[in-house]
């Protein structure tokens, strides 16, 4: 999303993680170390997803028992348009180098969330010996945060506010967002990023009640990022083109222009039901960072983020109320 914008938002709970005694938690995220990954764990993953499928999942007849679990590698290779032979090479780990389509064509046999894709994505990278990236550390955004602006968070509790980087990734966070975000699965995983979570995590659609809208401007503003040869936006751009497929591909065909802005979005919570907020970005001394406060566009919005947050009624004021 645009770091200039207004966003609006709607019920949860949580808490935050703590760096002392209940300060605004600072997540230190990064990839998976290669090392970590076994030596053929690209092929043991299309295995897996292989076994947990059964016929009627990819709209073919069941048949009669099986003694295996799952689709024969017969089976998947005709819906995926491959060669049996080719498919068993790669489960095997004789082929490492799968393209982009053969991979894309898989993800879809396969039925594979977009978190599968992306983790897909990554095995065959690893897998081919390459590099996630290889900029220069000038170009590697930021993923640390200051003293003064962890101090700064801490002086806005419990109001939901977070420090990001350029390329959307979650460094810092109050209390507040946590209960606010936190339910809506925005901070699962090693590495919470705005982007990820609103193309390739499906919860993010019955998060934002105006998705296509919230998508749009998204992609507008990596696009843009990805412009100005930022290697690393090109590699989200990348990832999220294969892991969303045509719901972020789509958004990529025209040309580049600067995303339209929302002056209040809708967002549904779990707890607080539908929450009409105003979205501040602050940009920090560095213009690396963004410090982004959450602020309601009316008194029941208001109203709705004091009992989330623990302030007490009243505290919060609607903006312009």
């Amino acid at each position: 999303m645009s770091w200039s914008k207004h966003i609006a938002i709607g019920p949860g709970q949580g808490g935050r993680g703590e760096t002392g005694p209940r300060r605004a938690t600072i997540r230190a995220r990064g990839h998976r170390r290669l090392g970590a990954v076994t030596d053929n764990e690209l092929g043991a993953f299309l295995r897996a997803r292989r076994e947990a499928l059964k016929p009627s999942d990819v709209g073919l007849p069941d048949g009669p028992r099986r003694r295996t679990p799952g689709l024969r590698r017969s089976e998947v290779a005709t819906v995926a348009g491959v060669s049996v032979e080719y498919l068993t090479r790669l489960e095997q780990g004789r082929d490492r180098n799968p393209s982009t389509q053969v991979l894309a064509t898989l993800a879809g046999a396969l039925r594979m969330t977009p978190q599968e894709r992306v983790h897909l994505r990554y095995l065959a990278k690893v897998a081919g010996g390459g590099h996630l990236l290889c900029p220069g550390p000038d170009q590697a955004p930021a993923r640390t945060v200051r003293p003064a602006v962890h101090a700064l968070l801490d002086r806005l509790e419990p109001a939901p506010a977070a420090v990001l980087n350029r390329l959307g990734d979650v460094l810092a966070h109050t209390t507040g967002f946590e209960r606010l975000f936190g339910p809506l699965g925005l901070l699962d995983g090693e590495r919470p990023n705005m982007f990820r979570f609103v193309f390739a995590d499906a919860r993010s659609r019955a998060a934002f009640p105006e998705w296509d809208q919230v998508a749009d401007e998204y992609a507008a503003t990596l696009r843009l990022e990805a412009a100005a040869d930022d290697d690393y936006a090109t590699e989200l751009l990348a990832e999220l083109s294969f892991a969303a497929g045509e719901s972020f591909g789509a958004r990529l065909s025209g040309p580049p222009c600067p995303p339209r802005l929302a002056p209040v979005e809708r967002l549904t919570h779990p707890r607080a039901g539908e929450l009409r907020l105003e979205l501040e970005p602050l940009h920090l001394s560095d213009q690396e960072q963004r410090l982004i406060v959450y602020l309601p566009a009316d008194a029941a919005t208001a109203a709705a983020l004091d009992l989330l947050t623990g302030r007490r009624p009243g505290a919060l004021r609607a903006v312009g109320g």
